[in-house]
């Protein structure tokens, strides 16, 4: 099963990207460094929930 995640950017708080996870085979939350558009640069971001 498929869920809609959204991808939190630690320094700035802006929710930037969203993406889906199979929630079964990835217990954890997710975090990747991703591009800021806010702070013009690579930050890490972490998985929240989004309203749905």
């Amino acid at each position: 099963m498929k869920i809609k995640v959204g991808l939190k950017c630690v320094e700035c708080g802006d929710i930037n990207y969203s993406t889906t996870k199979n929630a079964k085979t990835n217990v954890e939350k997710l975090e990747l460094k991703k591009f800021c558009p806010r702070l013009n640069k690579r930050t890490v971001h972490k998985e929240v929930k989004l309203k749905s």
